[in-house]
């Protein structure tokens, strides 16, 4: 990394737990293959003492931030504008600041899609079965839909957000060709009939991820077929709880990591106005 100096450019990342993120590696690497006076924090911050942190890193000058749970929905009340994107699900992952004006995107579903096509999956007419409603789950759920899935049946338990949901599933299945459905995630047997009606089960909450590391929403192996694809974007652990219950039965799996990746870079190129060098930084960084 350079050398910190008077000119230094301030990025970062809020959530909570932030400790465990490869983000300030991935950017700081990146600043210093491209020769950028920029450095890339990770603060521990949770949603109740996000409006001061916000406030202090504009005060600061901060030229933008990441958001990771639990903090992206939280994030649109501080945003002075958003992305269509970013209005239309109610989530920001990544915010820029252009001298004191705070503009939210989102850009965790360019990164789940990113991923999946690495891992040979094309999603294109094909139903998947979506665990979760927030940030990173609305950010999917709209890219998978604007990407051209055929159908997409989100499950969600009935908190805060499901009302929200249920305007964004509504949305989605007005302006895209995919039908987007919302059920309760507590029904077990309209989720097991689900999966057994999808070509892929994909898993966008934090349940899972450490140190949490045994949660698993999926109770009954069983309902994951040989032919399924399963994927988690949780990347710590590499393999989740979910996705050893499905490489057990024979499933194709793939975890989070290159959907960090992806959304880093779209996030990079938003800060600087230049390309994340994605090949070194995976060959560094994610490669198994």
């Amino acid at each position: 990394m350079r050398e910190i100096t008077g000119h230094t450019v301030l990025t970062g990342l809020l959530g909570s737990p932030a400790a465990h993120s490869i983000s300030p590696m991935m950017h700081n690497e990146s600043f210093r293959l491209l020769d950028l006076d920029y450095v890339y924090l990770a603060f521990d911050v949770g949603e109740k003492d996000l409006k001061t942190a916000v406030e202090g890193l504009k005060a600061l000058g901060a030229r933008g931030f990441n958001l990771t749970m639990p903090d992206k929905n939280k994030m649109v009340e501080y945003c002075d504008r958003l992305s269509p994107a970013a209005q239309m699900i109610g989530a920001v992952n990544t915010v820029v600041n252009d001298n004191g004006l705070l503009t939210g995107y989102t850009t965790d579903g360019i990164g789940y899609m990113r991923a999946a096509e690495d891992a040979g999956v094309r999603l294109g007419g094909k139903v998947m079965t979506l665990l979760g409603g927030g940030g990173a789950a609305t950010a999917v759920c709209a890219q998978a839909a604007l990407d051209g899935l055929r159908q997409i049946r989100v499950f969600n338990i009935r908190d805060s957000f499901y009302g929200r949901l249920e305007r964004l599933t509504a949305e989605l299945t007005e302006r895209t060709s995919c039908k987007v459905t919302l059920e309760d995630l507590a029904d077990e047997k309209a989720l097991a009939r689900s999966i057994a009606e999808s070509d892929i089960l994909t898993n966008a909450t934090s349940v899972g991820m450490a140190p949490k590391t045994e949660g698993c929403l999926i109770k009954d192996p069983q309902v994951l077929r040989t032919d399924l694809i399963v994927s988690d974007v949780i990347y710590n652990p590499r393999q989740t709880r979910l996705l050893k219950m499905a490489a057990d039965r024979g499933c194709r799996t793939f975890n989070g990591m290159y959907m960090l990746l992806y959304q880093g870079a779209a996030a990079f190129e938003l800060w600087t106005g230049k390309k994340m060098p994605v090949e070194q930084i995976k060959a560094k960084y994610f490669s198994a």
